[in-house]
C-alpha cells in the first residue's frame, strides 16, 4: 500500500481513534494545518501533550534552546493528551501542514509509522548529530524501530513502579543493611509475604494499594507485567491474531486475587482513595507509575522510595512501560534546512533531559542516564533498571497510550481485581475483549 493511499485510509477510518472535542478556533495550528494555511511562523513548530510538572520542564528545555541558538524560534503548542492529540497529529500530517517535532508514546509509534506519516530518523540527519542506536536504553531504542527502520528518538522510558513508606518497610524487616532500599525479593511467595508483613508486622492498614476503580489503564498494566513474565503479546500479528495463554491468565490473576484475599489490599478503591492511604501511612506498598513522584514529594513528612518491581511469576522482572519519543511528521514542504534545525532541536532536548527526568521520567539518552544531574536524582536512580526490562503495549493499530483498548481490556481486569471473575472465567472474558479489535478490519496494513 501507498503512503498516500494508507494515510488516506488511516483518515477514513479514523486510525482507531476517536476524533473528539471538535476542531479548535480558527487561527489555531490544527485549524490552518487543515485548511493548509499554516505558515512557518517559527524556525521550529514543536506540539506535545504535557501539561502540569511535565509541561513546566519541557519549557525550561525549549528555553534551553532557545539561550543555545540565539535568532532560532520554536513555537510550541500543547493539545489534548489521549486519541485526541493523535487524531491531530494525524490528520495535520496527512494535509501537508504537520509540526516539524511532535511527541509521541511509543506504544503508539507503528500505527504512525504504517500509516507512512512519519519521516525515517536517518533522513533527518539527526544521526550526524550523535543520535545514534549505541546512545539510547536498548528496549526503547527497538521500539522505536518499525520494520527495521527507526520512526522515533527516544526521550524517556515511564514504568509502572513499587513504591514503598519507608518508615514501615523499616519496622516490618523489609530494608536491606544499608537501609536505602528493599531486601532482595524474588518471586510470588517473597512477594506475599513482604505485603503481609507491611500490614501485620508494621501495622499498616493495608499492605498495598493502588488505584483500581475507574482506572482501567492501571489495572491493565498492572496485569501485563505479570503476565508478561509468564507469556508473550496477548494479541500478535499487528495485533491480528489473539495469541492468550490461558494457564497463564489464570496463574496472574490467582497471583492478583490472593492480594486482594484477606485485606491486605482493597478490592475497590479509587486514585484519590490510594493516594490517601499511602500518603498518610497507612499503606506499605503503592503499585504506580514513576509520573506520581512529584506528588508525593510534596506531602510533608511521607518517607518514601521506589524501587522496580522484582520478578513475580516468571525468573526475570518485567517493567510494564512506555515512552515519550521525538518524532518528524512527514511533509514534503519542509526544507532540509528546516529539517536540520528540527534535529538540532530534538538533540538539545536530549541533552537536557535530567530537567525531563525531574517528573520521574527515566531518560533514554544514556550520556544523561549517566550522568551526574541525573544520577544524582533520588528516587529517580533507584529504577534505572526498569528500563532495560521494559515491556510495551503488544504492537496493533489500536493499542498504546489512552487507547480505547486499555480501557476495555482494564475494565475486565478491575472486575477480577474486584473478585467477580473467577481465575478460570478470565482467559474466555478476555478473548472476547479481544475479538472485537482483532477481527476489526485494520485501517493501513501493519507488518
Amino acid at each position: 500500500m501507498s503512503g498516500a493511499m494508507a494515510r488516506r485510509r488511516f483518515l477514513a477510518l479514523g486510525g482507531g481513534l476517536a476524533l473528539t472535542g471538535g476542531l479548535a478556533a480558527c487561527s489555531s495550528p490544527l485549524a490552518s494545518g487543515l485548511t493548509g494555511s499554516q505558515p512557518n511562523t517559527a524556525d521550529v513548530i514543536f506540539w506535545n501533550l504535557f501539561t502540569g510538572g511535565d509541561g513546566a520542564n519541557m519549557v525550561l528545555m525549549e528555553d534551553a534552546f532557545r539561550k543555545a541558538n540565539p535568532g532560532t524560534t520554536v513555537e510550541a503548542t500543547i493539545l489534548g493528551w489521549g486519541n485526541p492529540y493523535y487524531t491531530k497529529l494525524a490528520l495535520a500530517t496527512a494535509s501537508g501542514t504537520p509540526p516539524d517535532v511532535g511527541i509521541t508514546h511509543l506504544s503508539r509509534l507503528p500505527l504512525l509509522a504504517a500509516s507512512g506519516l512519519l519521516e525515517p530518523i536517518e533522513r533527518t540527519g539527526a544521526s550526524e548529530l550523535g543520535v545514534t542506536e549505541d546512545r539510547f536504553t536498548p528496549a526503547a531504542w527497538k521500539k522505536a524501530t518499525v520494520d527495521g527502520t527507526v520512526y522515533a528518538v527516544p526521550l524517556d522510558t515511564h514504568p509502572f513502579v513499587l513504591y514503598y513508606n519507608v518508615d514501615l518497610a523499616r519496622k516490618a524487616g523489609l530494608l536491606n543493611a544499608a537501609g536505602d532500599g528493599l531486601v532482595p525479593l524474588k518471586g510470588k511467595e517473597d512477594f506475599l509475604a513482604a505485603v503481609k508483613a507491611m500490614k501485620e508486622t508494621a501495622g499498616a492498614q493495608y499492605g498495598a494499594v493502588m488505584s483500581i476503580t475507574a482506572d482501567p489503564s492501571t489495572a491493565w498494566r498492572y496485569f501485563s507485567m505479570i503476565y508478561s513474565g509468564l507469556a508473550g503479546p496477548v494479541v500478535t500479528d499487528s495485533g491480528t491474531r489473539i495469541d492468550l495463554d490461558d494457564e497463564a491468565v489464570q496463574e496472574t490473576v490467582s497471583f492478583m486475587q490472593s492480594l486482594t484475599a484477606g485485606g491486605l489490599m482493597p478490592k475497590n478503591l479509587t486514585g484519590s482513595g490510594a493516594n490517601a492511604l499511602f500518603s498518610t501511612g497507612k499503606a506499605g506498598f503503592l503499585f504506580d507509575g514513576e509520573w506520581q513522584i512529584p506528588s508525593y514529594r510534596l506531602v510533608k513528612g511521607l518517607r518514601f522510595n521506589v524501587v522496580p518491581f522484582p520478578a513475580l511469576l516468571g525468573a526475570k522482572p518485567v517493567a510494564y512501560a512506555d515512552s515519550h519519543a521525538l518524532v518528524v511528521p512527514r511533509s514534503a514542504k519542509r526544507s532540509d534546512a528546516r529539517t536540520r534545525t528540527a534535529a538540532k532541536f530534538i538533540k538539545s532536548l536530549l541533552d537536557h533531559s535530567a530537567v525531563w527526568a525531574e517528573g520521574g521520567h527515566i531518560p533514554a539518552w544514556l550520556p544523561t542516564q549517566r550522568s551526574k544531574a541525573f544520577l544524582d536524582q533520588s528516587p529517580q536512580r533507584n529504577y534505572v533498571q526498569a528500563a532495560f526490562d521494559a515491556q510495551y503495549d503488544p504492537v496493533a493499530w489500536y493499542t498504546g497510550a489512552g487507547s480505547d483498548f486499555q480501557n476495555v481490556v482494564g475494565g475486565t481486569i478491575i472486575e477480577a481485581l474486584a473478585g467477580r471473575v473467577s481465575p478460570k472465567g478470565m482467559a474466555s472474558r478476555m478473548r472476547s475483549d479481544l475479538k472485537r479489535y482483532t477481527t476489526a478490519r485494520p485501517p493501513v496494513t501493519m507488518k
